[in-house]
């Protein structure tokens, strides 16, 4: 009879991107961290073109700046009282002659557990647009709430 090998196989697979969770500093509520959709997470850096040389012109490309999406969250629309749509409603109904606050948003990608594969920290994050879905008679679809937040860097 051969023995069985206990030498464990390392197997990669790539991680699903439907089980994740966002946090926003400040807000407990476990209602404003489920979301269906996280989009936005991406940064590219802004060049420049210099041109040099007489009549054998050459055209360098150098980085600027970086330059990040803003990050959009959407999800089912809440009807129970929330706190991000407090911060939220707070932010888009100022004068803007007061302090915008900003959050901290984590958006965690996890395992088959529930514990975090990849996290990234979205600093200085603040609300510039709020919307919902259409409302149409016709269709049998859930009401979506779609958040944008700016930011200033993330990691």
């Amino acid at each position: 009879m051969a023995k069985k090998s206990n030498a464990s196989s390392s197997v990669f697979y790539p991680p699903v991107s439907f089980y994740f969770k966002v946090e926003f500093s400040g807000i407990k509520n476990s209602t404003d961290s489920s979301f269906q959709e996280v989009s936005g997470m991406e940064a590219s850096i802004k060049t420049e073109d210099i041109v040099e040389g007489g009549e054998n012109r050459f055209t360098y490309k150098v980085p600027v700046s970086t330059d990040y999406s803003n990050l959009v969250l959407k999800r089912g629309l809440v009807a129970a009282k929330s706190d991000l749509i407090t911060w939220v409603k707070t932010i888009l109904g100022s004068d803007f002659s007061a302090r915008i606050t900003t959050k901290k948003i984590t958006v965690k990608l996890l395992d088959e557990k529930g514990n975090p594969l990849r996290q990234w920290d979205f600093f200085e994050a603040y609300p510039v647009k709020w919307s919902v879905s259409n409302f149409n008679a016709e269709n049998n679809e859930i009401a979506i709430e779609s958040l944008e937040f700016a930011y200033q860097y993330f990691k």
